[in-house]
């Protein structure tokens, strides 16, 4: 191949370019400026790039996070130099909580116009700290370092992104003028000289180092400890948090139906919805809160899949039952013990062990433990089942667990699913339908913020290639307003199922709600605002629909459109948290009826 090299910043940001696509990091998040024209320039030209832009460069960092949490590769943010770089920072933040792989080119100046008051000029040298998982400061491109160098720096970055602890990377670029493709160097116009120790490399079409997987297998010794505690326990409990992809998902699946245990699985593992195991135990959350059936349901060893879980009366289930054992198993070296509880560790691939394990363990009968289990949830189910699909008069308002159950319930098969933080990834864990559609979910739960949701979502439905239903709060959808812009272009759709509320309701269950007098004003921040001017703004269809039946024919209609839209519902904040009580208290009436039966 030949690259376009009209002077050396173009060759080196045609280098680094060339070697990310040829490694499998083909999709670019680009906003515009003047300082990183070099690595722009380098993805228009090259034909194998894909690319999105955007004026808001936090906006575009949370886009490349949702591309890559789809698709489990990095996407490669590019900005400009200065505080446009600061902008990503929320989402550098998520993508190492959760080990998210992200690239981040970031122009800058060179040494000279550093700490000298020249414009636009900040200090980008390690500004993620800690967060980032590797840094690299790259000088002004200059013939007296190699080509290669530029091209193993790149892959050094992929490997550092996409590891056991992988997140985010960061390669500071500086460049001097000429920024833009003007032709410099006359003498070097073909680079011929420059570019021979990597002619074998320009012809292969391969990256220059390829960096070949670890091997993360369980060792005999820990295989035979853990194969030894599973055997012994009698009450056993499987909890899933977040799983990374659908070989992990089906691997737990498979060693979920070996142990025959119940199954608590967060709405972010994946198992959590469409559960065709008949092991997951939906609305556990309900479950373990009733106080006779938590008694009686303490397990003697817990078997902890993959990332944390949304559900904190879980996690006080757990506490209170100080089983004998917490065995965590996740393919990263971070304590992830939260209540302090784990006894075991161990550090393996999911898609590794849970095979190994199945393995060496013995059919096993249904046992009594598991169906109390099953038995418990479909009275909850059974109920809250009933009370979704109630159409009569005096019953057919819209409500945030009914519009939970309803999205899992009516979300079509093919399509994605992203919950915001706050309450609608809660609900959507509690009030699911047990019988949806299995649907890929994602959230950001490793930092939980709100920002960046809408954009997330787009870069999720861009990383899945299929349609996204998003359900989000109004402070959310407030916070990024500017990330509509992605769903006016989005080559898949995301439907933005919006719960207005007028403030931040889950405010209202926490105990500052008691205080009236500072928390309307300091805590719920009433905004007063509705979204179809937004909706206009960015030319997407907008539907307010107000009761069920209105809300399941506008998300039918919308999702039939083939385009994105928004549909706001609009709720009150505190009969939501009312409501939210009262569900609960229901539901564990309904549970009361089976644990007098002597089910416990």
């Amino acid at each position: 191949m030949k690259l376009p090299a009209p002077n050396l910043n173009t060759l080196w940001a045609s280098l680094l370019v060339e070697e990310l696509i040829r490694s499998g990091t083909d999709y670019f998040c680009l906003a515009p400026g003047s300082r990183c024209t070099p690595l722009t320039i380098a993805v228009a030209e090259n034909p194998k790039a894909k690319s999105v832009i955007h004026y808001d460069e936090r906006g575009l960092a949370f886009h490349a996070l949702g591309y890559a949490r789809a698709k489990g590769k990095p996407a490669v943010v590019v900005t400009t130099s200065g505080t446009a770089v600061a902008n990503a920072w929320s989402a550098v933040v998520e993508a190492a909580a959760e080990r998210i792989p992200l690239l981040l080119l970031t122009a800058d100046r060179p040494p000279e116009l550093r700490d000298c008051a020249a414009n636009q000029a900040i200090d980008q040298v390690k500004i993620f700290g800690d967060y980032a998982r590797w840094f690299v400061d790259l000088p002004c491109p200059g013939l007296e370092m190699p080509p290669e160098v530029m091209l193993t720096t790149v892959d050094q970055a992929l490997y550092r992104s996409c590891g056991a602890m992988g997140g985010p990377v960061q390669i500071n670029c500086m460049f001097r003028e000429p920024l833009a493709p003007e032709q410099q160097d006359a003498e070097f116009a073909e680079f011929s000289d420059y570019l021979r120790p990597v002619e074998s490399w320009l012809t292969s079409g391969l990256p220059y180092t390829e960096y070949a997987a670890p091997e993360r297998a369980i060792s005999p010794d820990n295989l035979k400890k853990l194969v030894k505690l599973v055997e012994q326990a009698e009450r056993g409990l499987v909890i899933t948090g977040r799983l990374c992809s659908r070989e992990e998902r089906t691997a737990v699946t498979d060693l979920a139906q070996k142990l025959g245990w119940p199954v608590c699985a967060d709405v972010t593992s994946g198992l959590r919805l469409g559960d065709a195991s008949g092991l997951v135990i939906a609305h556990s959350d309900v479950l373990v809160r009733h106080n006779v059936f938590a008694n009686a349901h303490r397990p003697e060893l817990i078997l902890h899949l993959g990332g944390s879980v949304v559900s904190k009366h879980l996690a006080a289930f757990v506490r209170r039952s100080n089983p004998s054992d917490y065995v965590l198993i996740a393919d990263h070296p971070e304590r992830h013990d939260p209540g302090h509880e784990v006894t075991l560790r161990i550090e393996a691939d999911l898609k590794v062990l849970c095979p190994a394990l199945a393995g060496k363990l013995g059919t096993r009968n249904e046992s009594a433990w598991l169906v109390s289990w099953q038995d418990g949830m479909r009275s909850v189910h059974e109920w809250l089942r009933q009370f979704a699909q109630n159409q009569d008069n005096d019953n057919n308002d819209l409500n945030e667990p009914v519009l939970a159950y309803l999205v899992s319930r009516n979300i079509r098969p093919d399509n994605g699913l992203f919950l915001a933080s706050s309450m609608p990834v809660r609900d959507m864990d509690v009030f699911a339908d047990a019988t949806g559609p299995a649907v890929h979910v994602a959230a950001n739960r490793g930092a939980s913020g709100v920002d960046g949701t809408i954009a997330t979502a787009a870069g999720f439905a861009a990383g899945l290639k299929r349609p996204v239903t998003l359900l989000i709060g109004d402070l959310a959808f407030l916070h990024d307003l500017n990330s509509l812009n992605y769903l006016r272009n989005a080559e898949f759709p995301v439907i933005a199922v919006v719960i207005n509320n007028n403030g931040g309701g889950i405010f209202s269950f926490l105990p500052i709600a008691h205080f009236e007098q500072f928390f309307e004003k300091y805590f719920a921040t009433p905004h007063d605002l509705t979204f179809e001017h937004a909706a206009s703004m960015y030319g997407l269809a907008y539907f307010r629909p107000g009761t069920r039946q209105k809300f399941l024919d506008c998300y039918n209609k919308a999702i039939e459109s083939g385009g994105s839209a928004i549909l706001e519902v609009t709720t009150n904040r505190k009969e939501n948290h009312a409501l939210h009580s009262k569900l609960v208290e229901d539901m564990q009436g309904a549970l009361e009826s089976y644990t007098s039966k002597g089910h416990k």
